[in-house]
Parts: C-alpha cells; sequence; structure tokens
C-alpha cells in the first residue's frame, strides 16, 4: 500500500501528480481526480485571498471580537488546497487496485504493439504510473483504438 512518507513528500507528490493527471473528459466517470484537481487548482487561486480578505475586514472594521473567528476561516481556507494536495499524493503512491492494473497491462501492451518503445510495464502498479500511461496512451494512441477503452 502506501508507504511512510514525510508530510511535505506527500503535498510534493500531490502537485507532481496534479500535473502529470490527463484532464481529460473520457476520465472524469470513472476516477475523482479530474474534481478533486479542479477544486485544488481553484482553492490555491482563490483560498489566499479569501484568508487575508476574513482577516483584514475584522481590522478595517476595528472589530477585535471577531478576529479570532476570522483566524480560523482563514486557517481553514489556506487548508483546503493543502487537503488536495494531500489527496492527490496519497491516492498517486496507492496500488492500483486488480482490475485497474489489468488495464493498466492492457493499455501498456496496446502502445507496445503500436511500436512506440516503452519501459517495462510495473509489476505492482500504482496510480501515478496509471497517469504516466495514459498520458502516453492519449498522445500516440488513435482515437480508434482508445474507443474501445472510453
Amino acid at each position: 500500500m502506501i508507504g511512510k512518507v514525510g508530510m511535505f513528500h506527500r503535498l510534493r507528490d500531490g502537485q507532481v501528480y496534479m500535473n502529470l493527471w490527463p484532464m481529460r473528459k473520457e476520465l472524469s466517470p470513472m476516477f475523482p481526480e479530474h474534481r478533486v484537481i479542479t477544486a485544488t487548482r481553484f482553492g490555491v487561486r482563490v483560498m489566499p485571498a479569501v484568508a487575508a480578505i476574513s482577516v483584514l475586514t475584522q481590522f478595517t472594521f476595528h472589530n477585535g471580537a471577531g478576529l479570532p473567528q476570522a483566524i480560523v476561516v482563514a486557517l481553514f481556507a489556506i487548508s483546503l488546497p493543502i487537503q488536495g494536495f494531500w489527496w492527490l499524493g496519497t491516492r498517486s503512491n496507492t496500488l492500483l487496485p486488480p482490475a485497474l492494473a489489468t488495464w493498466y497491462r492492457e493499455i501498456h501492451q496496446k502502445i507496445l504493439d503500436s511500436g512506440v518503445l516503452l519501459e517495462p510495464a510495473k509489476a505492482k502498479p500504482r496510480y501515478k504510473e496509471l497517469a504516466q500511461l495514459l498520458n502516453r496512451a492519449f498522445r500516440q494512441l488513435d482515437k480508434t483504438v482508445l474507443e474501445r477503452w472510453f
């Protein structure tokens, strides 16, 4: 399953996986990654502003009594994208369930059959290997081959 990984390594893995996962509409019904990545990107753009506004409005209106609640809101807002990176980092290092591992091997073989050189298929593939392979498949296989899976 998932090895012992430090917090910062897991967050970094989440950022890498977010950039690695193919954001294709065909994958959306099968995998939650599309929704998590979209929400995380939104959170990275918007939540720092929400955090700053929640605290700054208390200063602007001289509301010292509301400052503790504003700080809690700010911390919660900042934590949302961090939660997305955490989930993505955990997911990227999770072993594929048997059905997905079989699908991974089928796609790997189909890419090899098309004449593209690949490194050998992993014996125990993780979601990050699936993401790499799917990116390769979408780039190099024609649409008729992909229709079989999507």
